[in-house]
């Protein structure tokens, strides 16, 4: 068939009536939406109302400017770090993006043949198709025939043949079965031929499952409802909190500052200037707490890790798209897993050569050289694969190049010419080769069913041939079937092809190959890993479920009689609520369809579990976007990646662990702050609201409160969000979406530390005892210096707590070194405290202390860590 193709005025008029080829581009956000959706965090909410509230007071002259800048800052540093991270981490996915997009096709265009960009493909286009080329738009077959690879639409891994379409033939269907049309997206695995384009675009079928992709709405991440949660606490917290201590400083100022004299009162009272003075005195500090019990740093901090675990993850192949999907990945209940390629290598390769006695090969080394020789003439003669110049094995199917590559090493000796051939196809099962020269032979290899029964003979060790006895040879080949190996036999026969067809006579069986798509060594560790960490492991593959059962079990997911492998038919057979009943023991989903995975994520969401998916295609991209998590392979479409909120670059299993690890590394580090924080928060608020029902002015001034917040809580976000991902965090079971941030492990180590806090608080401002480690001062009732050094005990008695709060063990110490960012921290903040207790002066009410005052300073300070340690041996 001579094919013109379309004229330029054609192609013009084609693109008006029907557009090109371009996909809709998804709706990216810009820095700045980006910027807007973290000021929604439950946290920065609480920080904006309070900064409202501290301008509003600044303006009335009742607060500091500086107070109302530093809440400021803590917030847009928190937010632009996060925001940064993402945009940037958003930048390189599209560069990806655009990468993958850039493909050229070879177009018939006014009787030339040119390559323009897929893009640029309209209706009516006649595409050459050739081995390793990606189908650009929807069409059918008008000349040649070709294998495609349709697995990337509808998870099948096996070849289909697309054959000419007749004139007798009915028009295209949409159907990916159909023997005529082609897919978008699909890959051609061997030949050659035509296609006529009659859809593209977004109307295709790739680009209809990736409009549907837009529509779909997302549930909030188990951290953002775990973080509401906190927050309405504190907020709760602080309300309360804030009025009694505002009742209290009322008390304090009218009952017991007056003696609890009824004529004292009442003349009190009588002044309103007083009143009122004092009362707006309380309701500034009423404010203060209520900012003081909000953790300014933890929005920092949640910011930070994400970004420096972000940082570390893309250099082990891992790229998060969003902080959500990291968060969220550490608390997967449930991981609905591919796989080719992701559980296996994605590749064919030859794992086993059995010859014709039943003995067993690895590799073509262990062949004697004669025995090679034929090995190396069936293989080199009968594939529709080549080797090119530079070594590179391209052309034919996964299997052609499979058994290519087992026979590299051995000898292409030249002298035997192919003079006949027949292809294979699913139906016959087999392909041969006629060659004539050094060896006149037939060379058949295909379905050991098909071929080893003809066969009447076996090459040995040294070429000649011996009587075949197949009982023992077939046992053999039940035994590696078992274990999901792919056999073809390779046999020879001195009789010549007849019109196409194999030959009668006596065959020669020369061995046959076993071929599989390996398991990953690395994933085989990787799933145990996951699996130990509680995170359920299903798998969902397109194989037949003998081939899939096999896999599991090899690679660990299934051990025992009641871990359940289904297959697709037997799943759609069942209503969701037995689904429900077999959920926890389901291992794997065999013959899946693409509609499998969306029902299961579904059911499993229904569940309230933490749901990831992972998938290359375009069929499993509304599974991806469904669940919780979706994990794209980095060789995968450009739709499941956009549907994915992490794309895992190496296509490896491993990287999917590392991601679950880092999500828990930073699950465990915002943890660590909060206890660190509320344990400073809970101690402040608990002394500001008792001292003045003691008689006592707080000990802590409002700007020193503010202090401690914006500056000492701000670098301990960074000291506590470097901590490093461990391996015990592997051995925690997966956190549920609406458990509580804080557990009662960690409320017991915030109310001990609050409590011991708060008791040597009120030793410094009650007993003489503290007061005697200091020196009088003789100008002012409160002693200035008492209270520098209560202020300062205050700063490095929560320094001290950051050594409890970095690790759950005995030794302060582990791992340190692989946070050094966190003694350097800790230094700063001591160095600073000491700076500003020198330099301070009213603003921070702060005066210099001598070594003594500083030695009783830094002994009780130092007191917490025996107490948590008591704690932490109770706890045990």
């Amino acid at each position: 068939m001579n094919i013109e193709g379309l004229s330029e005025q054609e192609v013009a008029e084609s693109r008006r009536l029907h557009g090109d080829n371009r996909l809709t581009e998804h709706a990216t956000e810009s820095f700045w939406d980006k910027l807007w959706d973290n000021f929604n965090d439950p946290i920065i909410k609480i920080l904006c109302v309070a900064l409202i509230i501290n301008v509003v007071f600044a303006f009335m002259g009742q607060a500091k400017w500086y107070e109302s800048v530093g809440i400021a800052m803590a917030v847009l540093i928190a937010t632009l770090v996060s925001t940064f991270s993402e945009y940037r981490n958003e930048n390189a996915f599209q560069s990806l993006q655009a990468d993958a997009s850039r493909i050229l096709c070879k177009v018939y265009r006014s009787g030339n043949i040119s390559e323009i960009a897929i893009d640029d493909i309209v209706v009516g286009d006649c595409v050459l198709l050739q081995t390793g080329d990606k189908i650009p738009a929807d069409g059918v077959i008008i000349q040649g025939h070709i294998q495609v690879d349709q697995s990337v639409l509808n998870g099948e891994s096996e070849e289909i043949e697309k054959t000419a379409l007749s004139d007798s033939d009915a028009d295209q269907q949409r159907n990916l079965l159909d023997y005529h049309s082609v897919y978008r997206g699909a890959i051609v695995a061997a030949g050659n031929a035509v296609m006529r384009v009659t859809i593209v675009g977004d109307e295709s079928e790739y680009g209809r499952i990736a409009g549907e992709l837009q529509t779909d709405e997302e549930r909030d991440t188990p951290l953002k409802l775990k973080l509401g949660k906190l927050a309405d606490d504190i907020s709760k917290f602080g309300y309360y909190g804030g009025t009694l201590i505002a009742i209290a400083y009322m008390f304090q100022r009218i009952v017991i500052q007056n003696g609890f004299d009824i004529a004292a009162i009442n003349a009190y009272c009588s002044n309103w200037m007083i009143v009122g003075h004092d009362l707006i005195e309380a309701v500034m500090l009423a404010v203060i707490i209520i900012v003081v019990a909000v953790p300014e740093g933890l929005p920092l901090m949640i910011a930070i890790v994400s970004a420096q675990n972000m940082g570390k993850m893309l250099k082990e192949n891992v790229l998060v798209r969003k902080l959500s999907g990291i968060e969220t990945a550490g608390s997967l209940n449930i991981l609905f897993s591919d796989k080719t390629g992701t559980i296996t290598k994605g590749q064919l390769e030859v794992v086993t050569f059995l010859d014709g006695q039943g003995r067993t090969h690895k590799a073509t080394t262990d062949l004697s050289a004669e025995l090679g020789r034929l090995v190396s003439l069936s293989i080199r003669q009968n594939t529709a694969a080549v080797v090119t110049a530079d070594g590179q094995i391209v052309g034919g199917n996964g299997t052609d190049r499979a058994l290519l590559s087992f026979i590299r090493d051995l000898p292409d000796e030249p002298g035997d010419e192919v003079v006949d051939t027949v292809l294979f196809n699913s139906t016959n099962k087999y392909s041969a080769a006629q060659i004539r020269g050094r060896d006149n032979l037939t060379l058949i290899k295909g379905a050991p069913e098909r071929i080893i029964d003809r066969c009447t003979t076996y090459y040995d060790e040294t070429g000649h041939v011996q009587p075949l006895i197949t009982d023992m040879l077939n046992a053999k080949l039940d035994e590696l079937a078992g274990r999901a190996i792919r056999l073809l036999a390779v046999a020879t026969t001195s009789a010549p092809l007849e019109k196409g067809s194999l030959p009668d006579g006596e065959w020669t069986l020369v061995g046959v190959v076993g071929i599989r798509d390996e398991v990953r060594p690395e994933s085989i560790t990787a799933l145990e890993e996951v699996r130990r960490a509680g995170v359920q492991v299903v798998m969902i593959t397109g194989d037949r479920r003998e081939t899939a059962a096999a896999i599991a079990k090899e690679c660990g997911l299934v051990k025992s009689a009641d871990d359940v492998v289904i297959t697709s038919d037997e799943l759609a057979a069942k209503s969701d609520e037995e689904i429900v009943g077999i959920l926890p023991r389901l291992r794997v989903v065999a013959r899946a369809l693409p509609s499998d995975k969306s029902r299961l994520v579904r059911i499993a969401k229904s569940l309230n579990l933490v749901v990831g998916m992972t998938g290359d295609g375009v069929n499993d991209s509304p599974a991806l976007k469904q669940a919780d998590v979706g994990f794209a392979m980095g060789g995968g479409t450009e739709v499941a990646k956009e549907a994915s909120e992490i794309v895992i670059l190496d296509d490896n299993f491993k990287s999917i662990e590392r991601a679950v690890l880092y999500g828990r590394t930073i699950y465990n580090n915002i943890r660590k702050f909060v206890v660190f924080q509320l344990t400073i928060n809970v101690a402040a608020v608990g002394i500001s609201f008792v001292a003045p029902l003691l008689g006592f002015q707080p000990p802590l001034t409002i700007t020193q409160m503010l202090w401690v917040n914006l500056v000492m809580d701000t670098l301990a976000a960074l000291a506590l969000g470097g901590e490093p991902a461990l391996a015990e965090y592997m051995r925690e079971k997966p956190k549920r979406r609406d458990e509580n941030i804080i557990s009662k492990p960690m409320w017991t180590q915030i109310l001990t530390g609050a409590t011991w806090t708060f008791a040597l608080s009120l030793v410094y401002i009650m007993t003489s005892f503290a007061s005697g480690f200091f020196r009088p001062d003789p100008d002012d009732m409160f002693n200035k210096y008492l209270l520098t050094g209560y202020f300062s005990f205050f700063i490095l008695i929560a320094v001290c707590n950051a050594f409890n709060v970095r690790t759950n063990g005995l030794n302060l110490l582990a791992n340190v070194g692989r946070n050094p960012g966190f003694i350097q921290v800790m230094g700063l903040i001591v160095i600073v405290q000491v700076i500003m207790t020198y330099l301070g002066g009213e603003v921070l009410s702060c005066y210099g202390l001598v070594a003594s005052e500083w030695g009783f300073v830094i002994v009780t300070a130092l007191t917490i860590i025996p107490v948590d340690m008591i704690r932490k041996i109770i706890i045990r």
